[in-house]
């Protein structure tokens, strides 16, 4: 039988060597389904058989249970003790245990979620090549996280489609399309591919066609090993059974490696799962088929009811059982099968190693990478916010009504007194209250967001800065249209500066506020675990805003020591532009007169700026410390995400 070397393409570029030993191209097609007449573009195919082996692996943390031991040097706890199995193509291997044993934390190790220094690179190999980082791993290894992190107003065809171009970068737009249908027929998701996702505020698929989803986008990209955190999860018994068989035709279908973490499997699950890894408290309680696992209990003893599978009567028993594989001593070995990496080894003198030399990644390749990325994620941005109703309904009609609204109560303000001086400032500074603090309603989209971005990134679907200009592009011209509905009806209603110019620079200034109050949002969701926290927090960053703006406390009275948040005020520059914009063409009027007679005047345009300490027209140096606020606390979001991406577990 010849033995042919595959090089398996990933996403980013790089080639991992594997190895096939098919007979003839008929075999190195799979059947995706009876009823289907499409097949996957061969860049797709994934058809060589493979090994993966732990030996010996051990995770432990550290954990702090109160205040004191925050001082003392807290003992590890051990997860994961000595854990030692192999997982073969064409079969699904389960990890069964209760809860706590560690099965999910197999799984993230397995596919590389855990930080660099717990990585073991001796203990996880591929058809005897070790493993020797996480970013292989997550390379090679599609992770399907338990809870299902999909944006919810996307179809199904999108959700895989975006993922598609994501992760097949270098595939054409037909080869893209072929995966995503042959894909979906694959899953069984023919029939809901216009169906929107959904959440709990928004209907949309069911849970099992939901988590077929998910599957499916960490399959995109066609790994030669599919890892799943209890799939069966919030299923019923026979969304429960169609997932299982799914699962089962995929890696007979592609020989791919399946393994997926489970409590306690029903009998006709069981059936569907060739190999079965019980943990208990961390340490192996039974590594083998079922049949030998009946051996075993057997051998202790004891006698599985009728009505019983062995596995549930496993969880019964599992002390016994542990006792009985530890005394049983053992030892782990690949049972004597020759690898493919071997055998090509011993003709070709070679060593395969995971490396980037196969292809050269140019700098321009690099440049159109991260405009594809831009441009697809500004594609994603645009239906998201157009089919967020929410959003777009409450932006809108809260500008309009805002600027109507406090038209209304300030309409034609008195000009020529010193209490229309007064006036317009309060209604400057409750204007920039009302701005800055109408972005909150974007926290939950941001939050959500948040978690799809950390599963993409990680996988490596896209950099954190083609989602950060994405963003930028998209709500540049949305927010800027908010901005028009709020200046136009507040400004002539109101009455203030008559001038084109200083209409236009109003609205400007408007423009820009809501630019940085977004991005301020979009930084304080990047470091918030939760919406209640998130919101708890833009409101204390926004009051104190507020009351080192200068509107409330002039700067010569504020403390020395709080003087630092009177320059970082996000309401101190454009409340000074506004008051620049209103009254510096106005500089030598009079506002208010002595008497009558109009003989003497005591308040000019000047006297107003000179109160603020507004001597100059410091207009555009406002604006530039505006739009750097507005730079700074996306790159600061950015450098949070890039920071978190690597440690992501999802």
């Amino acid at each position: 039988m010849p033995y042919v070397i595959k090089m398996k393409n990933l996403e980013d570029g790089s080639r991992i060597q594997l190895f096939s030993a098919s007979n003839s191209p008929e075999e190195s097609h799979s059947t995706i389904s009876s009823s289907s007449h499409h097949s996957p573009p061969p860049p797709y195919q994934n058809n060589a058989s493979h090994i993966l082996t732990i030996k010996n692996l051990s995770y432990n943390i550290n954990k702090k249970s109160s205040f004191y031991c925050f001082f003392k040097q807290s003992k590890p706890t051990n997860i994961l003790k000595s854990v030692s199995f192999s997982a073969r193509s064409s079969e699904i291997l389960a990890v069964v245990g209760p809860s706590g044993t560690g099965k999910s934390t197999l799984l993230r190790i397995l596919s590389g979620r855990i930080s660099d220094k717990d990585y073991d690179p001796k203990s996880v190999f591929l058809d005897d090549l070790a493993i020797t980082n996480k970013a292989q791993l997550r390379k090679i290894c599609g992770f399907v996280a338990q809870e299902d992190n999909l944006l919810p107003l996307l179809t199904v065809k999108e959700t895989l489609m975006f993922n598609a171009k994501f992760r097949l970068k270098q595939a054409n737009v037909r080869e893209r399309k072929e995966r995503v249908e042959s894909l979906m027929i694959e899953l069984g998701l023919v029939h809901v591919a216009d169906s929107f996702v959904g959440d709990e505020e928004n209907r949309g698929i069911s849970g099992g066609e939901k988590k077929r989803v998910s599957i499916g986008v960490d399959l995109i990209h066609d790994p030669p090993i599919l890892l799943v955190d209890e799939p069966t999860s919030g299923l019923d018994s026979t969304s429960a059974l169609q997932m299982i068989e799914l699962l089962s035709s995929m890696a007979k279908s592609k020989q791919r490696i399946v393994v997926i973490s489970i409590h306690q499997p029903s009998y006709r699950i069981i059936q569907y799962i060739s190999h079965f890894l019980i943990l208990s408290g961390g340490s192996i309680a039974h590594n083998g088929s079922l049949e030998s696992l009946e051996e075993d209990i057997n051998g202790l003893g004891f006698e599985i009811p009728d009505q019983v599978n062995a596995i549930e009567f496993a969880m019964e028993i599992l002390p016994k059982l542990e006792e009985s594989y530890v005394k049983s001593s053992l030892s782990f070995d690949d049972e004597n099968d020759e690898s493919f990496l071997l055998v090509w080894q011993k003709k070709c003198n070679g060593t395969p190693q995971f490396s980037n030399n196969h292809i050269e990644t140019s700098h321009v390749f690099r440049f159109n990478s991260l405009i594809f990325e831009i441009m697809v994620l500004c594609e994603r941005f645009w239906k998201i916010i157009y089919r967020t109703k929410q959003l777009l309904l409450a932006r809108t009609i809260q500008a309009l009504v805002g600027g109507l609204g406090l038209g209304s109560v300030y309409v034609h303000v008195r000009n020529e007194e010193e209490g229309g001086v007064a006036e317009r400032l309060g209604l400057f500074a409750f204007s920039l209250s009302f701005l800055l603090s109408s972005t909150v309603e974007a926290l939950p989209i941001y939050l959500q967001e948040r978690r799809v971005l950390m599963k993409e990134a990680s996988r490596g679907a896209y950099k954190i800065s083609s989602y950060m200009i994405a963003n930028t592009i998209i709500f540049l011209p949305f927010l800027f249209v908010v901005a028009m509905l709020f200046s136009a009806p507040l400004y002539w209603i109101v009455g203030l500066n008559p001038s084109i110019p200083a209409f236009g620079f109003f609205t400007f200034l408007v423009w820009l506020i809501v630019l940085m109050a977004s991005s301020l949002v979009l930084f304080l969701s990047a470091i918030s675990p939760d919406f209640i926290s998130g919101n708890s927090l833009i409101c204390t960053v926004l009051g104190t805003f507020f009351l080192f703006s200068g509107y409330f406390i002039p700067k010569e009275v504020i403390p020395k020591y709080w003087l630092i948040m009177y320059y970082v005020s996000l309401y101190r520059y454009p409340l000074d532009c506004l008051l620049i914009n209103e009254y510096w063409g106005f500089k030598s009027k009079c506002f208010s007169w002595s008497d009558e007679d109009h003989k003497e005047c005591i308040l000019t345009g000047a006297d107003v700026l000179r109160s603020r300490g507004l001597d100059n027209d410091t207009r555009w140096i406002n604006v530039g410390i505006m739009f750097g606020f507005f730079v700074l606390y996306r790159l600061l979001c950015w450098f949070i995400l890039v920071r978190r991406v690597p440690k992501t577990t999802i």
